[in-house]
């Protein structure tokens, strides 16, 4: 349970909502304004869970529409939650330069130069174990453009992976690949990457998508089983942009 819990930190739990964050601070891998200290529950809705608390609307209401709901994926729970008052504060710091972006992306949002950002936490009813993040933020449309510009150099240059730290909490990401996904949008990036923190490690799949000065973040993990390969659900990415689309 302890090495579960330490997995799941490996990650901002405020963007796994889905299988609930609480307790006390754990080694965090690379955060984002704010990695978490964290540990697992079960997902929302199921036996033993712990309720989960209403994320403050976002102030775009087109924003606040696109962001997935519950009851708009079958076969998945979906949560909001706000921000853990145990997470550090401050915006992680890579070990390399080039890959900065890639620590950015882990956050509360893709990079400091989005306007607003919306989360969600997906956990899966079919797939035991699969937690999905998903957010939606808003941009000037050339920032936007340039998320996604900087990121695929940066996966292009960090194969080797990196370090990240936030107030002394440190995790590595190792053996960052491109990987091919479909996602209809402007333009997209998709990545898989080993997060480990504390001797425990994680496969993790991101998915950033441009939809006009709108960037959606995907990611993905399995925290029932570290070592099992993931991708993010087509129909979760599907859905996600679709709202987008809707809401504009």
């Amino acid at each position: 349970m302890k090495a579960r819990a330490t997995m799941v930190a490996l990650v901002p739990c405020l963007l796994l909502a889905a299988v609930g964050c609480s307790g006390s601070p754990a080694p965090a891998a690379g955060k984002s304004p704010d990695p978490k200290g964290s540990a697992a529950a079960p997902a929302p809705g199921a036996s033993g869970a712990p309720a989960v608390s209403a994320a403050p609307k976002a102030k775009d209401a087109t924003l606040e529409a696109a962001a997935l709901q519950q009851g708009d994926l079958a076969g998945y729970q979906i949560s909001a939650q706000g921000k853990n008052p145990n997470a550090p504060d401050g915006q992680p710091q890579a070990d390399k330069k080039a890959c900065q972006p890639l620590a950015d992306v882990m956050g509360d949002k893709p990079d400091p130069a989005a306007h607003e950002t919306v989360n969600r936490g997906v956990g899966s009813q079919k797939q035991a174990g699969l937690a999905v993040s998903a957010s939606v933020s808003s941009y000037g449309e050339s920032d936007a453009k340039r998320v996604l510009s900087r990121l695929r150099e940066a996966v292009a240059a960090c194969g080797a992976g990196f370090t990240a730290t936030v107030q002394k909490q440190t995790g590595s990401y190792r053996d960052v690949k491109a990987t091919p996904y479909k996602a209809d949008g402007d333009e997209s990036v998709s990545w898989t990457t080993t997060a480990a923190a504390a001797g425990v490690s994680a496969q993790v799949h991101l998915v950033v998508v441009r939809e006009g000065d709108r960037v959606v973040r995907l990611m993905a993990l399995n925290v029932a089983s570290a070592d099992k390969k993931v991708l993010v659900p087509q129909e979760v990415a599907d859905k996600q942009l679709e709202k987008v689309r809707k809401a504009r």
